[in-house]
């Protein structure tokens, strides 16, 4: 696929500001991925987008497993257990995305940012388990949810954190603070997993993806420094990105009916 300079440089910028959302806000901000390289970059094909957006999202969730690791906040043994069911079922669930109409693809993909945006504004205060551990007993609870959220994150292309998060707090019962560093395991093997499916069909462009994820990197930064600063408007950060996400879900909606 051919792009002009400026059509990167949008990628970059693209990259930024969903690496900002992600810093400043946390979980949900790669859903903006696929929307700006279709209606911002201009990619002429929403299985691209879809792929490429797969592939940055889970090199930037990879970036961020090492702070949390240093926190000690991933419980590895259940999300190796979540995540490795999942990759089953992000091959399936990208494979029948790819198989999909790329417009119908992008309408359902409307519709799942309403149900985001209304996720994000709902509040979680479960303090759960810190010292919940994963076992024989409730291995097929933690893998059988894994095999769920990975289903639907490999088919419509994103990482799913703000599916894996609850998914994880569910079926485990650890606290939301573990479950956001987990989180970034399966986000990590699911994006792959799509963009790998996606790459053997020819549908990752793999320089808008590097110039997106050089951007989503220097974005996280600034994100992440700020939201320290505005740590008491996490509340209100949160319901404002979700009216941007209701804005865009609507403008992708209206798009695919003038279609």
């Amino acid at each position: 696929m051919a792009l002009d300079t400026i059509q990167y440089l949008l990628g970059a910028g693209s990259g930024g500001l969903v690496g900002f959302t992600l810093g400043l806000v946390g979980g949900g901000g790669s859903i903006l991925a696929v929307p700006l390289m279709v209606y911002l970059v201009g990619v002429p094909q929403p299985h691209i987008a879809i792929g490429t957006s797969a592939l940055a999202v889970a090199v930037n969730a990879g970036a961020n497993l090492v702070p949390h690791a240093r926190a000690g906040t991933i419980k590895w043994r259940c999300a190796g257990m979540f995540a490795a069911a999942g990759v089953a079922g992000a091959y399936a669930g990208s494979t029948l995305g790819k198989a999909m109409d790329g417009q119908r693809l992008l309408f359902l993909f409307a519709l799942l940012m309403l149900v985001v945006g209304a996720l994000m504004i709902r509040n979680r205060k479960d303090p759960g388990n810190p010292d919940v551990q994963c076992r024989r007993e409730n291995a097929p609870k933690v893998m059988g949810y894994g095999l769920g959220t990975g289903l639907f994150s490999g088919f419509f292309g994103i990482g799913g954190g703000f599916l894996i998060v609850p998914a994880l707090m569910a079926s485990t019962a650890m606290p939301m603070r573990n479950a956001v560093g987990s989180s970034l395991v399966a986000v990590t093997a699911f994006g792959l997993t799509a963009a790998v499916n996606y790459a053997l069909s020819g549908l990752v462009d793999w320089a808008l993806a590097g110039v997106f994820i050089l951007g989503g990197v220097a974005g996280g930064i600034a994100g992440t420094l700020l939201s320290q600063r505005l740590s008491a408007m996490k509340g209100l950060l949160n319901t404002l990105f979700a009216g941007l996400i209701f804005v865009v879900a609507i403008y992708m909606l209206w798009q695919s009916a003038i279609r």
